[in-house]
């Protein structure tokens, strides 16, 4: 058997490194001549994933990964294409299908009878069938479900731990047709090993939902309802702030219920998907009233930080502000959908001078994102903690420059640091 794996980014990677420790020839597609070079060199193109580097050596010493800027040079001959492409959303928040498109026509012009197309791409409701399939098609002139077969197989991992995941969750697939699917279910069992779930209704495994629908809909559902928890208890924050009591405190006894499962504001930080996929639902299901509304409430995360601090301080018309974290969620550098640069434009346009330290990112490339550097433990007025890197855990007044405020928008400092100090620590969810 032979795979490609179109895309090699942060999740992409790693499964062409499993699939090839599995014992399965695979060649990598990627647009990126930098993570194309360092892939075939042994290096890891982004950081922040354990044993991802370590895969890379093992599977060129084993001869069987390999990659090419050539989606098209990838696909040809493969038994089975993974595509996991990125799909993102306008500004209006219209999914954007133009990438995953590009490829799927790459795909095409190479496709021959027999060969699989899977999708692990989160996708609307009906991509695949009806956007994605047709493009198979007009490039190939072959039938889809017939000639060649489409699967849809949502990604269900997490950034910074991707290899443990892949073991923990079970692997939805969905075919166009049985046949698509049984093909589906075979090949992941040959790749992946699963940890034992005796919490699972059934054993953990590759599980067949039936249609492409059903695997598309399970991954937009987990990711919106875990926006719409967000929301909820962002919306309990702020109105545990105007009645004076600790949230926190609310929440935990709240969950002590039986299937209680609240979010507390401030600690949950979602991956880059939050953002997006529940408008992929969205866009789909017109009906749907909740989606929209605490994707609202979360977008509104960095303003209302920013509220906060002026409702402390006041006026921020030339107050200094540093912004402690970069990136989208702590230990990842990651910077597509980070709060970060509503949170800046937002403190810049009520007059605040802004500086931005992230320890995964270099002052020069903070400088390239349009942020003036902050040197950590540098005299400011304020302090707003944006991403949770655990190298901000252990910070106190001291080391944050004794700012009059301190705006932990994570809830990842120690408050007993801040006992007796003439700080102002307050918490708040940021998104």
């Amino acid at each position: 058997m032979k795979a490609a794996v179109i895309g090699l980014g942060k999740i992409g990677l790693p499964i062409a490194v499993t699939i090839a420790d599995a014992g399965i020839e695979v060649v990598g597609g990627d647009a990126s001549q930098r993570v194309v070079d360092d892939v075939n060199n042994g290096r890891e193109p982004f950081p922040g994933e354990p044993g991802l580097v370590e895969g890379i050596i093992r599977s060129l010493d084993s001869g069987l990964l390999s990659a090419t800027t050539s989606n098209s040079k990838a696909s040809s001959g493969a038994d089975v294409i993974v595509v996991i492409v990125p799909m993102y959303v306008d500004e209006n928040g219209v999914p954007d299908y133009s990438i995953l498109e590009s490829a799927s026509r790459d795909i095409g012009a190479v496709l021959t009878p027999g060969q699989t197309v899977i999708y692990e791409t989160t996708l609307p409701v009906g991509a695949t069938r009806s956007r994605l399939a047709p493009v198979l098609e007009e490039s190939s002139g072959l039938t889809a479900g017939e000639d060649f077969h489409v699967v849809h197989s949502p990604e269900r991992v997490f950034s910074g731990r991707i290899f443990e995941d892949l073991k923990s969750y079970p692997k939805i697939v969905g075919g166009l047709t049985p046949l698509c699917g049984q093909i589906a279910v075979s090949f992941y069992e040959a790749v992946l090993n699963f940890d034992e779930r005796p919490d699972l209704a059934q054993p953990n495994g590759v599980w067949d939902l039936g249609s492409v629908e059903a695997a598309e809909f399970t991954k937009l559902a987990e990711t919106t309802y875990r926006d719409v928890n967000i929301a909820l208890a962002n919306e309990f924050g702020d109105f545990a702030e105007r009645l004076g009591v600790d949230v926190y405190q609310v929440i935990d006894a709240a969950n002590s219920q039986p299937f209680s499962h609240i979010h507390r504001p401030g600690i949950y930080v979602g991956g880059h998907c939050i953002p997006v996929y529940p408008r992929f639902y969205s866009s789909v299901d017109e009906a749907a009233l909740l989606p929209p509304l605490a994707r609202e409430v979360n977008d509104a995360g960095p303003e209302r930080a920013v509220s906060r601090l002026e409702n402390h301080l006041g006026s921020l018309e030339g107050v200094t502000v540093g912004v402690l974290g970069s990136t989208y969620r702590g230990g990842v550098k990651e910077m597509a959908f980070s709060g970060v640069f509503p949170l800046v434009k937002s403190l810049e346009a009520r007059g605040a001078v802004v500086s931005v330290h992230d320890p995964m990112l270099s002052d020069a490339e903070l400088a390239d994102l349009g942020f003036r550097p902050h040197v950590l433990g540098g005299q400011v007025d304020a302090i707003i903690v944006q991403s949770d890197h655990p190298e901000y855990a252990s910070l106190g007044p001291t080391d944050l420059g004794n700012p009059k405020t301190v705006v932990d928008g994570r809830r990842i400092l120690n408050s007993d640091h801040f006992f007796d100090s003439s700080t102002a620590l307050l918490t708040i969810g940021i998104g």
